[in-house]
């Protein structure tokens, strides 16, 4: 799906606060990994009230950078949907879906949860037995969230509340009383750019997962670094696309902070089609991608296999496409590299593979930068040129068009 910008910016009559400060003053950063300066605290409060005050519902965006879906939804998940209270689905402001595959049982937590539209429709996929936590920063955004429990409980069928909403950031879960290595998977839909610490926040989603456990989240992000204009930009900022961070800087701050290799699922184009808009952003381009990070315990490391999926996920049952590069079909061997074996072998998806270490061929991807018979597609901008290429596989797991590396 293509995403159109179509304003340009808020009321010319109230001043943007990060307007006239030094470019150390409103973002600063180190070669591939931004870092928060003193202003972090004021970008929360300018996010905090355009997300609080001036928006009342999705309608109110002046873009629609932060209100697309890159893939069909499963049937379970448009059922699901459906339950979710009408008010919790204004509100909602987010980039992409975020429902990774096989969440029976799962604790799940949602980073930047808003009024909790995505918490709900989770917490009817795993299930009575498993739990949901919502964390935001905007006091009104949880309000929503928190009214509606027991509405959905009722409406679930569930004896007690599988979901709570807390209100805090998600650069400082251990000060809501987040635990390490509580969660299996964390997600978060369109809410990192809004971040002023993008290291902050992975760190944390890594230290609250269990070994094994999964990020799964959509953002924005930018084909270069941003222009201290674009940055200080208040609308931008509100809109996604302010704080987008560089593409590559995240393999980088993945790195840094330990997770695996991030996987490239789904990308969808971001279009600026407003005058002012174009000018204030230059040359800059913007894409919606999902990623999923992993993280792998030290001793799952090994070499590349050959992997067989056993079927039997609800709603994937015959074939899973796992991201851009493995697409695994019910029976089918397929090659894969050490990374993914890793991955495999390592989290929720273990019991639903059969894994043979050392058996992978010469034409398996070996890392993002294996110059073999095929290479792993890394740069959600070359996905997009991969998926508007003509040919019969064109989707995330096909083999269609440019291949793209980092």
């Amino acid at each position: 799906m293509q995403c159109v910008l179509a304003a340009g910016g808020l009321s010319r009559s109230r001043s943007c606060p990060l307007e006239g400060r030094s470019s150390r003053a409103a973002l600063n950063w180190a070669p591939c990994i931004w870092v928060a300066t003193p202003c972090g605290e004021q970008i929360h409060r300018e996010v905090q009230d355009y997300y609080g005050k001036e928006l009342q519902k999705s309608d109110d965006l002046k873009t629609s950078a932060c209100v697309t879906s890159a893939r069909p939804l499963p049937k379970a998940v448009r059922d699901a949907l459906e339950r979710v209270h009408e008010e919790v689905v204004a509100r909602y402001y987010g980039c992409g879906l975020v429902i990774p595959e096989y969440l029976e049982s799962c604790r799940i937590l949602d980073l930047g949860s808003g009024s909790g539209r995505d918490c709900y429709l989770l917490s009817q996929l795993v299930g009575e037995r498993g739990h949901i936590t919502g964390i935001d920063m905007t006091e009104g955004q949880v309000e929503v969230a928190k009214k509606h429990i027991a509405y959905h409980m009722d409406k679930f069928g569930y004896r007690k509340p599988n979901v709570e909403f807390l209100q805090g950031y998600m650069e400082k879960l251990r000060d809501a009383g987040l635990a390490d290595d509580n969660y299996d998977i964390v997600i978060s839909n369109c809410v990192i750019n809004l971040a002023p610490d993008k290291r902050a926040v992975l760190r944390e989603a890594y230290r609250v997962l269990k070994p094994g456990g999964e990020m799964y989240f959509s953002d924005v992000y930018a084909s270069q670094r941003l222009s201290e204009t674009v940055k200080k930009h208040r609308v931008l900022w509100g809109e996604c696309l302010g704080g987008a961070l560089y593409w590559r800087d995240l393999y980088s701050i993945a790195e840094e902070v330990g997770f695996s290799p991030p996987c490239l699922v789904t990308a969808s184009p971001i279009t600026i089609i407003d005058k002012e808009l174009e000018g204030i952003i230059g040359d800059c381009r913007f894409v919606s991608a999902t990623f999923r990070l992993f993280k792998v315990p030290g001793s799952s490391q090994a070499g590349p296999g050959q992997v067989i999926y056993n079927g039997g996920i609800m709603g994937h049952e015959r074939e899973l496409v796992f991201d851009a590069n493995f697409t695994f079909k019910e029976g089918e061997v397929v090659d894969v590299d050490a990374e993914m074996a890793a991955i495999l072998g390592s989290s929720r998806f273990a019991d639903k593979f059969l894994i043979q270490a050392g058996r992978a061929n010469a034409a398996a991807p070996q890392g993002c930068c294996f110059k073999g018979v095929k290479e792993k597609i890394c740069d959600p901008f070359q996905l997009l040129e991969r998926l508007a290429a003509p040919g019969p596989a064109c989707r995330p797991g096909g083999t269609c068009g440019p291949p793209g590396c980092c």
